[in-house]
């Protein structure tokens, strides 16, 4: 038979769990909010990309032909890879399901792998999840950025790309992947590795490559404006995926938290409620039996 303290507690405990159920509940919206203007930006981030990955395809025979030159572009440079970097992109916070366990898995797999390969493998942190992950994972590090904004602009994330690029050119690294979660919609988000440096200029199969094109500036010069802006804008597209991708996983996670919450809610009231009948019940049965005993004396 439950005591008086016992359902106390359940009644505490519902309390504790109803205001836990408010707090998710205010999380999601402003995650939905939120996620409402990442999917935005990533989503507008897209077709600049894609139209900057033609321009560079139509330039691909040029870069080839550089390649084979003395004045070869120093991102365009391909030399065996003794030191290898990734730039792995996770959140500065949790609450977001298992956005960023995926994104460190998926790139702790590739560090394993190339780490066996090469002299030397470093991690280009950016966010804190992914950080403090490598750090007990005992990689070294090439740098870390936190607290970037859950809305960074293209300047904020200048460092990042400017110093893979310098580290690239000066040979302290040879080869560069970037790690980051694709958005694909509010339910899905793919962890996505791909290789930056050096550039491998997309192919093109429309037939407007053969065209002979007459460019102004040179190809040479055009290639020496357009490579660097491209590592920067590779970076800053999946920076906005990573950011996207958060805020849908952390507005899903609460949601489900929002629901496993009143549904416990649910189960104990009706414990606190059986609990509570049974509690009734004894006092009943005791006041009566004390009637009987009494009457019998």
């Amino acid at each position: 038979m439950a005591g008086a303290g016992s359902v106390r507690a359940i009644r505490q405990r519902i309390s504790s769990v109803e205001n836990t159920a408010k707090v998710t509940g205010a999380m999601e919206l402003v995650a939905a909010s939120k996620m409402r203007r990442a999917q935005e930006r990533a989503l507008n981030a897209r077709p600049y990309a894609t139209e900057m990955r033609a321009i560079l395809s139509k330039l691909s025979s040029y870069a080839n032909q550089s390649r084979n030159s003395d004045s070869v572009h120093p991102l365009l440079s391909e030399r065996e890879v003794k030191n290898f970097a990734l730039i792995h992109i996770t959140a500065d916070r949790g609450l977001a399901g298992g956005l960023n366990a995926n994104m460190n898995r998926a790139s702790a797999s590739l560090m394993l792998e190339r780490q066996a390969e090469v002299d030397r493998a470093s991690v280009l942190a950016v966010g804190r999840k992914g950080r403090d992950f490598f750090r007990r994972s005992g990689f070294p590090e090439l740098g870390e950025f936190t607290n970037i904004g859950d809305f960074p602009d293209s300047s904020d994330i200048l460092p990042v790309a400017r110093m893979v690029i310098e580290d690239y050119v000066s040979g302290e690294v040879d080869q560069v992947f970037l790690g980051f979660q694709t958005f694909v919609n509010a339910a899905v988000q793919r962890p996505t590795l791909r290789q930056i440096l050096p550039i491998n200029p997309p192919e093109d199969d429309n037939n407007e490559s053969a065209v002979d094109f007459l460019f102004e500036p040179s190809p040479a010069s055009i290639l020496e404006n357009l490579l660097p802006r491209y590592i920067e804008m590779q970076v800053f597209e999946a920076i906005l995926e990573a950011q996207a991708s958060e805020q849908s996983a952390r507005m899903v996670a609460m949601r489900q938290a929002t629901d496993a919450a009143n549904e416990m809610v649910s189960d104990l009231t009706l414990t606190y409620n059986k609990a509570r009948q049974e509690l009734i019940t004894g006092e009943l049965l005791d006041i009566v039996g004390g009637k009987a005993a009494l009457e019998q004396d």
